[in-house]
């Protein structure tokens, strides 16, 4: 049945919707490039609801499994599955990949098959990581996302492209480095890499490594997903690579790729770990408090529209990480909502820069101001989407955050406190942003005949509005079917006995399903 190779669809899609564009020529057939790839993603999204069947109000564990042996001497296996907390991340990534597509109609003029095909195969790299058991497969598609997103901002970005490209793959292969070597040691002392199984070992006290051991395997686990997140002092490339990424790639990057790191932290580090976690918990709910502050101060100071936008990511994904370390229902579950609204939210921040690039070709603040005299409509859009940003009640942002902030007070309220300081800094660089570029008189000549969103740009942006405030109203809808998904987390995440010996001589079937 269709149903049962669902995940694999969707999975391989977007492969199928690139080999598809392959004999197309750039040179006169840009339309057809644009609808066959626009056509791909709204089968993707519209294929991606499916599961949101079987995920029913307060059941855990994966759905929709697909367990097939794939290098059976090496007890590797294609092992899919979803949960509560994976399909909305793949709502996320489906939905942005048709909106990227709208956001680059008239923006990629250049090398345009190449670049939707870059486009889908970015797509095919993200649901790949939030589908996959297997933790090689996992690194698999985790390695597989940086090829097209770097070549998304090295050929198609801006002034700096090349360094900015260079400099994201760097960050993140230096930290993945430290993941492989984790994920070997563990198959080293389990004979399998099928989460499932391994978990299930942690349980049992089957594969229980030394207290030294366990905190190198999460410390090597946790760079490679902080890298990605970012968290300080691992943000650096992330300014560069959206800055100089086209507006495609940034609201990829934003609106998913940073959520794979926090991913990551969920499936992984904590219940494979979770004598480390707890341990290094302080450690880490300090650096989740510099990550909300200093972002939120430096994007305070930024003359660059597309970079400030850029250091706000840092400051709400610094959120994500204090939900997750707080080890509370609520925290855990303001983490996964934090994801999904930041994804929304920041991610029309930079279409809409976007689309002011396109009519100026520049993102220094100082260029503009007064555009709310004739850009009417683009300034309703951008203040609604601001307001989204910094958390105003009804709207998306307000959730997420509440949520993180009431349950790291119920774990370590200093953590909590000095996090709230970046919701009041939210909306001082946010608003301040706003009123200088849209208030006032009109300074800037060239800014006085510029164009009013037109159709296509407004029903993006409506869309994308409609969905701020859906997450906003409607959050029973999202909390009842990740809630168990998170509660098995933590469940899994409660320490253990430390120092139990680790059993290797007695190892699973892993040619079997778990």
């Amino acid at each position: 049945m269709l149903i049962n190779h669902l995940l694999t669809i969707l999975l391989f899609l977007p492969l199928v919707g690139s080999l598809a564009l392959l004999p197309l020529r750039n040179r006169d057939q840009h339309l057809l490039i644009r609808r066959i790839s626009l056509a791909v993603g709204v089968i993707e999204f519209l294929l991606s609801f499916i599961p949101v069947y079987y995920i029913h109000p307060g059941s855990s564990g994966f759905k929709l499994e697909e367990f097939v042996p794939w290098i059976p001497q090496w007890h590797v296996n294609y092992h899919l599955g979803v949960d509560g907390i994976s399909i909305f991340l793949i709502h996320l990534i489906t939905l942005l990949t048709p909106i990227g597509v709208f956001a680059s109609w008239n923006e990629v003029q250049k090398q345009v098959k190449e670049f939707h095909i870059m486009l889908l195969l970015l797509e095919m790299g993200v649901v790949g990581i939030l589908v996959s058991v297997d933790m090689l497969l996992f690194f698999f598609w985790w390695e597989f996302g940086l090829i097209p997103l770097a070549l998304l901002i090295g050929i198609w970005g801006h002034d700096r492209k090349i360094y900015a490209a260079i400099k994201f793959v760097l960050f993140t292969m230096g930290g993945s480095v430290f993941m492989l070597a984790g994920i070997i040691w563990i198959y080293a002392h389990t004979g399998s890499f099928d989460f499932t199984v391994v978990q299930k070992m942690v349980e049992s006290g089957q594969f229980a490594p030394s207290p030294t051991a366990e905190r190198w395997l999460f410390l090597g686990f946790f760079v490679a997903f902080a890298v990605k997140v970012p968290i300080f002092p691992l943000h650096t490339w992330l300014p560069d690579a959206h800055t100089e990424a086209p507006t495609a790639g940034s609201v990829d990057l934003a609106g998913v790729l940073l959520k794979t790191g926090a991913y990551g932290l969920i499936r992984f580090c904590l219940p494979l770990f979770p004598n480390a976690s707890h341990w290094a918990a302080p450690w880490v709910g300090v650096l989740a408090v510099i990550s909300i502050i200093y972002g939120a101060l430096v994007a305070m100071v930024q003359p660059n529209l597309k970079r400030l936008v850029a250091y706000s990511s840092v400051s709400h994904m610094g959120f994500v990480v204090l939900g997750i370390f707080s080890f509370s229902l609520i925290g855990m579950q303001g983490a996964v909502y934090v994801m999904l609204a930041h994804g929304i939210s920041t991610g029309a921040l930079f279409l809409l820069v976007g689309m002011l690039y396109e009519r100026r070709h520049t993102f220094e603040i100082t260029e503009f101001g007064g555009l709310a005299t004739p850009m009417p409509k683009y300034a309703s859009l951008f203040l609604f989407t601001v307001l989204a940003s910094i958390g105003l009640p009804l709207l998306c942002g307000f959730v997420g955050e509440f949520l993180v902030l009431s349950g790291t007070f119920q774990t370590m309220w200093q953590w909590a406190v000095w996090g709230a300081t970046g919701v009041i800094f939210s909306a001082c660089y946010l608003l301040w942003a706003y009123q200088r570029v849209f208030y006032g008189k009109l300074t800037n000549p060239k800014n006085v005949n510029l164009p009013d969103v037109n159709p296509r740009e407004h029903w993006v942006m409506v869309t994308m509005c409609i969905l701020m405030l859906w997450l906003g109203i409607h959050t029973t809808f999202f909390l009842q079917r990740f809630e168990m998904s998170c509660q098995t987390v933590l469940q899994q995440a409660t320490p253990t006995l430390a120092g139990q010996p680790t059993t290797i001589s007695a190892r699973p079937q892993h040619a079997q399903q778990p």
